[in-house]
């Protein structure tokens, strides 16, 4: 897949310590949409992850949010319909199937560092989803961005144990700076 913002990969990393750190990440994601004419492409959030494990449901959790706000966009991985390691090859080729020149932006729970816990990165690169878990999967995303979840272990019921308030905060603030990128673009 051909990154469309840059072959040079760029990870920004946003501290949710606010309530306007949204807003932060939002402006960000604007720099990067900005970047290309986004007019040129569908814009499709792609939300992974799964219900069924606490520390994996912040993708489903940010398209719930996301899925009936802008028609423009489309979104894929909910509560209700969740895309995670079973189906995300499927809805993957549905993507590249059925909408014509997709700009995917990836979202994804994440384990990282312990300084990192709480925080978001957003690249210009596509997502591995699964690979803190040590899943083999695609590759996906123009933009990908991730909610750090939890410290990477070899404790694999870790994403059972981690906190759902944890991962509630990251969502809602992925979701609302997806809002605000997407209200300033349907502006532009």
């Amino acid at each position: 897949m051909t990154n469309v913002l840059s072959k040079k990969c760029i990870t920004e990393y946003f501290t949710v310590n606010n309530e306007n750190t949204y807003i932060e990440l939002g402006k960000y994601l604007i720099r990067c949409f900005s970047a290309l004419n986004i007019n040129d492409y569908t814009p499709v959030i792609l939300c992974i992850g799964t219900d069924r494990a606490t520390g994996d449901c912040l993708g489903p959790l940010v398209g719930e949010q996301l899925y009936n706000y802008n028609n423009n966009f489309n979104v894929l991985g909910t509560l209700r319909f969740p895309v995670h390691a079973l189906n995300l090859r499927q809805a993957i080729n549905m993507i590249y199937n059925e909408i014509d020149n997709p700009f995917i932006i990836a979202v994804d729970a994440a384990l990282g560092i312990r300084s990192h816990v709480g925080s978001i990165s957003v690249s210009n690169c596509p997502i591995a989803p699964g690979r803190g878990v040590n899943k083999k999967l695609p590759a996906i995303g123009n933009v990908s961005i991730t909610g750090i979840v939890n410290m990477l272990s070899r404790n694999p019921s870790l994403l059972q144990s981690t906190r759902l308030h944890t991962v509630k905060v990251l969502a809602d603030c992925i979701a609302n700076a997806l809002k605000y990128s997407i209200d300033y673009l349907e502006d532009f």
